[in-house]
């Protein structure tokens, strides 16, 4: 059942539902993920429809959330990815980033393929990692960390 692909409405729908319980159940996603045993960022994508959890790791989190056994299984099943709907992102935080590699996107290419060569930065072997940090100039700052495998293209 964990391989299985389920409708993506129905990855929403239990999205929908699982942060209904973290918000009525006053739960951080650190605290959620601490019940999965994975990393934050990882257990908030899959949460959010983006990653499919083992079995250990749904179960825990659903019974956290306090969802029911076909929760816990469709929290394993591999989804739809793609949590941004057609067009430019409406919603600022998001749209902030779309922003950043409007602006930085080109650059991000030309370095990689300068220190790596002609390839990609996987987004499967992937982490992924959010700090605040103070600010020396007052206030807090985002330190935002992609860390992909890079895979060279093959010739063939």
């Amino acid at each position: 059942m964990a391989h299985a692909q389920f409708d993506p409405t129905a990855r929403q729908a239990l999205a929908t539902q699982a942060v209904a319980a973290k918000t009525r159940e006053n739960l951080s996603w650190q605290q959620i993920a601490d019940a999965s045993g994975l990393s934050v960022a990882f257990t908030t994508a899959a949460v959010l429809g983006q990653h499919a959890l083992p079995e250990a790791s749904a179960k825990a989190v659903a019974e956290l959330l306090g969802l029911d056994e076909d929760a816990a299984l469709l929290l394993q099943t591999i989804p739809t990815r793609g949590s941004i709907p057609g067009g430019i992102p409406t919603d600022p935080t998001v749209y902030r980033f779309y922003e950043m590699l409007q602006v930085y996107g080109t650059t991000l290419k030309a370095l990689v393929h300068e220190q790596f060569g002609d390839g990609i930065i996987s987004a499967i072997n992937f982490k992924l990692d959010v700090k605040k940090v103070a600010d020396p100039e007052g206030g807090e700052r985002a330190v935002i960390t992609l860390d992909g495998k890079y895979l060279p293209t093959k010739p063939f």
